[in-house]
C-alpha cells in the first residue's frame, strides 16, 4: 500500500489516471470524503471533478482508491490519495463597516492614531491573496489640494499629517469625510471601499493665560495658580524649566493642577516661564510643550534708597540765585514705572540756618537742588548740611532720611597758568604702542585748593582734528598727561602742533577770562615707518556653485600699503589646491574642479607682501561656501549584505525596510520592500530596485537588495551545518562513491582472469613455473 499526495488548482476536470497492475482488474472505486465533488471513471481510473473546489469550505481530501474484479471481489488496493486544494484570489476583501465615525483633537500630534479601520480577506492568509492594503482615495473637502489626514497602509490606523495639526480647527466646524479603499496584493487584485466620517473637537491641551502672583505671599502654600489638561486621563505631567533658576518653586500633580511651593519675590525674578509635557506610559510626549508664565506682582517692600551715606556738592559764594547746585537722586527697588518706585524729595531741615533758615530747594520728583536766597560767605559759613526725606507713592508710602553736604568754595575768580608756555618738540615714530605717555605738563590755579575753582581739566583746541591724544589730569596735583589714543599715521599727519588749554570746571566769575596764560604749545614729529599692507576687511567670503567651469573669477581681494609700496598676492593654506590668485591684481579663480561633498566650505588664507620688501606682508581669511548641484546618483545607506532573512516554510509573506542615501545635500529616505507571494527558492536572491533623488535633474542607480531564504532555527536565524561535516559527501554521492569503487575492482578482476586464461591455451610451462603462476592467479 502507498499514499500519494497532490495539490490542485479550482475547476480541474481531469486530474489524475490510476493504472491497473492486476489484468484481472475489471472496475475502479473510489471511497473517502468525496464531497460529492471528486469522481473516478470506474473503466479507466481518472479522477475528476464534478463541480468547483472552495478552498474556504473544505482544503483537503483524504480518499482511497481500489479496483474490484467483475464479480466485485477486491483485487488491488485500496491507495490512500490526499488532494490539497490551493486557493486562488476569488474573494474581495471586505470592510467590517461600510462607514466609520471618529473624532480628532485640533493640533494633535501627527502620526498618533485616532481612528483604526478594519477589513478582512477570506482567501488564504499565508498568501498574498489575503495580504491587505488600506490607503486614503479621497478627502473631502480639499479646496487646497492638502491632505490632512492619513493611513497606516498595513495596520488601517488613520492620523493626521503635519498639514492637518496646523490647520484642522474645531471652531470651522467642518465634518470630514475619506473615501477608502482596501486592496489585497493578489497578481489580479480585488478592492473594496468605506467612508470615514471625521469631527474636529477642541483641544483642551492648551496653554493657560499668564498667572499673576503677588510677590511675598502670606497665603498658604503649596498654593494653587492654574491648570493645563490632556484630552484624556492616560498621561502623565512633568514641568520642564526653559532656563535653570536658582529656584524653582512650582509643581504639577496627576491632574495637571500647577501650585507654586513658597512665596515669591519680585526683586529676585519678576518673570518665570517654563512648560508643562504631557508623556505617555513609555514617557514619551505626547504632544508640544504648553508654555507657562508666571508674572510675579509687586508689592511695596522696598523703601526709597540714599545713594550714599553723605552726598557732597559744591556751591561758589557769589552764584546766582536760582542757579543749580545738582541732583540728588535716590533709587527704589519696587517694580519700575510703578507707584511703588514713584520717588518724593522733602527738604526737611538745613544747618545752619543762616543767613537764611531757607538758601536751598530740592525738586519735589527729580531730586534737583537749587539755590533759593543769595548771602552765601566763605568766611562765615564754609558748609551747609541738608536733611532731605525720600518716600514712595506705594502703600502702605515707605520713606528714608538722607543726608547732603554743601561746600561753599570760593569764587573762581583766577584763571590757571601753565609753568612753561612752549614744551618744544618730540619726535615719535608712527607704530608707537596706543596709551604710551608722551609728556608731562603742569598748569596751577590761585583759588581755593580742592575745589572746582582750582581743579584743572586740559583740552586740546589745536592741532589733533582726528583726536589721537588724550590729556589725563591728576586730580590732586593737577598734572597733565599726554598719551597716545589712537594710531599714529604718518602719511596722514607728519607733525602734529598742539594747541593746549587749561581750564576749571567751574565757571570763572564775570569779568574773568581765559588768556595766554591758560595756553601752552606742544610739536609731536612722526617718523615714517614702513608698515605692512593692510586689508579694509577682516575677512571675506564668497559662494559658488559646485559645478563653475575651472578658471571661474571668484572674488578680488585687494590690500593697500600705507607707503603706496607695491604689493604682491598669494595664496597659504590651500591645501586641495582649489584656488589661485593673480599676483599683481589680487583676483582669486578656480583652477580645479570643486566639489561640495568633500568641502562644502573651503578656506584659504590670501597674504600680501611688499614687492621690495617681502618681509613686510600681511594676511587675510577666504572662506569660499559651496551650493550643490545634483551631482551624485542615490545608493543603499548600507550594503544590507545578511540584513533582510526570510524562514523557510513561509507563515506569510515579509517586508523588509531600506534606507537610500545620497552624497548631495538631500537628506536620506526609506522604502519597504515587500513579497507579493511565497514561492521563493532557498537561496540568496538579490532584488534590482531603482532608486531616484529629487534633484534637478533627477538623478536614479539601480540597486541590489540581498534577500536570505532559508531553512531556519527556533531562534529565526538561517540553520547552519553541523561544525566539521561541511565539506562531507552526501548520502547520494556516497553512494555513487562506492558503486565507482566496486566497478573499478570489477573490471581489474575481470582483466586479470582473461590473462590467465590466454595464458594456458598457449602450452604449459614447467611445473615450477606453472605453479608458480598459479600462485600468482
Amino acid at each position: 500500500m502507498f499514499t500519494q499526495t497532490h495539490s490542485f488548482q479550482f475547476l480541474v476536470l481531469f486530474f489524475k489516471q490510476f493504472k491497473k497492475s492486476n489484468a484481472d482488474s475489471h472496475s475502479f472505486v473510489l471511497e473517502g470524503e468525496r464531497n460529492n465533488t471528486i469522481e473516478i471513471n470506474s473503466n479507466d481510473g481518472t479522477l475528476y471533478t464534478t463541480g468547483p473546489l472552495d478552498w474556504i469550505n473544505k482544503r483537503e481530501y483524504k480518499l482511497q482508491v481500489k479496483t474490484l474484479d467483475s464479480a466485485g471481489k477486491l483485487l488491488e488496493g485500496p491507495f490512500s490519495v490526499t488532494i490539497f486544494v490551493d486557493d486562488i484570489n476569488d474573494n474581495r476583501p471586505q470592510f467590517n463597516q461600510s462607514e466609520y465615525f471618529g473624532k480628532v483633537r485640533e493640533q494633535s500630534r501627527p502620526g498618533i492614531p485616532f481612528l483604526t479601520v478594519y477589513a478582512t480577506d477570506d482567501d488564504d492568509p499565508s498568501t498574498p491573496n489575503a495580504q491587505l492594503v488600506y490607503k486614503i482615495v479621497q478627502q473631502i473637502p480639499n479646496t487646497e489640494n492638502v491632505l490632512f489626514f492619513q493611513i497606516n497602509n498595513n495596520t488601517g490606523k488613520i492620523s493626521t499629517t503635519i498639514n492637518g495639526t496646523v490647520h484642522l480647527k474645531a471652531d470651522e466646524k467642518i465634518e470630514y469625510e475619506l473615501l477608502l479603499s482596501v486592496s489585497d496584493l493578489g497578481e489580479k487584485a480585488f478592492s473594496s471601499n468605506a467612508k470615514v466620517f471625521i469631527t474636529v473637537t477642541e483641544n483642551l491641551w492648551k496653554a493657560p493665560e499668564p498667572v499673576n502672583l503677588v510677590e511675598n505671599s502670606t497665603l498658604p502654600h503649596p498654593h494653587y495658580i492654574t491648570q493645563v489638561r490632556w484630552n484624556d486621563d492616560s498621561v502623565i505631567y512633568e514641568l520642564h524649566q526653559r532656563e535653570r533658576y536658582p529656584r524653582f518653586p512650582f509643581v504639577i500633580d496627576q491632574h495637571g493642577n500647577i501650585n507654586v511651593t513658597e512665596p515669591l519675590d519680585r526683586e529676585e525674578r519678576h518673570e518665570y516661564i517654563f512648560f508643562a509635557v504631557a508623556k505617555n506610559n513609555l514617557g514619551n510626549p505626547v504632544a508640544r510643550a504648553l508654555q507657562i508664565v508666571v508674572n510675579v506682582a509687586d508689592i511695596n517692600d522696598n523703601p526709597p534708597m540714599c545713594p550714599l551715606t553723605l552726598s557732597v556738592f559744591e556751591v561758589q559764594e557769589n552764584e546766582d540765585v536760582g542757579s543749580t547746585i545738582g541732583m540728588f537722586v535716590a533709587t527704589d527697588n519696587d517694580e519700575p514705572g510703578s507707584r511703588n518706585s514713584l520717588i518724593h524729595y522733602k527738604l526737611l531741615e538745613q544747618w545752619p540756618k543762616l543767613p537764611k533758615e531757607n538758601m536751598f530747594v530740592i525738586n519735589e520728583y527729580d531730586g534737583n537742588i537749587q539755590l533759593i536766597s543769595g548771602g552765601l560767605n566763605i568766611q562765615d559759613n564754609n558748609e551747609y548740611r541738608l536733611k532731605v526725606n525720600v518716600s514712595d507713592e506705594g502703600k502702605p508710602v515707605l520713606s528714608n532720611v538722607c543726608w547732603i553736604l554743601i561746600n561753599v568754595i570760593d569764587i573762581n575768580d583766577h584763571i590757571p597758568f601753565f609753568e612753561k608756555s612752549d614744551y618744544g618738540n618730540i619726535t615719535l615714530r608712527e607704530d608707537i604702542p596706543l596709551n604710551t605717555l608722551v609728556k608731562e605738563i603742569q598748569a596751577r590755579d590761585d583759588d581755593q585748593p580742592q575745589t572746582g575753582s582750582s581743579a584743572i581739566e586740559y583740552q586740546i583746541i589745536e592741532g589733533d582734528p582726528n583726536h589721537m591724544f588724550i590729556i589725563e589730569t591728576n586730580p590732586v596735583t593737577n598734572r597733565g598727561y599726554i598719551k597716545i589714543a589712537k594710531p599714529l599715521d604718518y602719511e596722514s599727519f607728519k607733525v602734529h602742533d598742539l594747541v593746549i588749554r587749561a581750564e576749571n570746571p567751574e565757571p570763572l566769575v564775570t569779568g574773568v577770562q581765559y588768556n595766554e596764560s591758560s595756553i601752552a604749545r606742544l610739536s609731536i614729529i612722526i617718523l615714517d615707518v614702513d608698515e605692512k599692507p593692510v586689508f579694509p576687511n577682516p575677512i571675506y567670503q564668497a559662494e559658488v556653485f559646485e559645478d563653475v567651469i575651472i578658471g571661474t573669477k571668484i572674488i578680488t581681494i585687494v590690500a593697500t600699503d600705507p607707503e603706496g609700496d607695491e604689493i604682491v598676492y598669494s595664496l597659504e593654506e590651500n591645501p586641495r589646491q582649489w584656488l589661485r590668485i593673480q599676483e599683481n591684481k589680487g583676483e582669486i579663480s578656480t583652477v580645479m574642479e570643486l566639489d561640495r561633498e568633500k568641502e562644502n566650505s573651503y578656506q584659504v588664507q590670501v597674504v600680501a607682501k611688499e614687492k621690495n620688501n617681502p618681509k613686510m606682508s600681511s594676511s587675510v581669511n577666504f572662506i569660499l561656501y559651496l551650493k550643490d548641484v545634483n551631482d551624485n546618483p542615490p545608493r543603499l545607506a548600507k550594503d544590507y549584505l545578511g540584513d533582510f532573512t526570510v524562514c523557510y516554510p513561509f507563515s506569510e509573506p515579509k517586508s523588509f525596510e531600506f534606507q537610500g542615501t545620497d552624497d548631495d545635500y538631500s537628506p536620506g529616505t526609506a522604502a519597504r520592500l515587500s513579497m507579493r507571494h511565497t514561492n521563493f527558492p532557498k537561496k540568496n536572491s538579490y532584488v534590482p530596485v531603482i532608486i531616484q533623488d529629487n534633484g534637478k535633474p533627477a538623478l536614479e542607480a539601480t540597486v541590489e537588495i540581498p534577500v536570505l531564504v532559508c531553512t531556519c532555527t527556533s531562534k529565526n536565524q538561517c540553520q547552519t551545518e553541523p561544525a566539521g561535516t561541511q565539506g562531507l559527501p552526501s548520502i547520494g554521492m556516497a553512494l555513487g562513491i562506492l558503486f565507482g569503487v566496486l566497478a573499478v575492482i570489477g573490471i581489474i578482476l575481470a582483466a586479470v582472469f582473461i590473462s590467465l586464461k590466454k595464458k594456458n591455451k598457449s602450452g604449459q610451462q614447467d611445473s615450477t613455473t606453472a605453479e608458480r603462476e598459479r600462485m600468482n592467479a
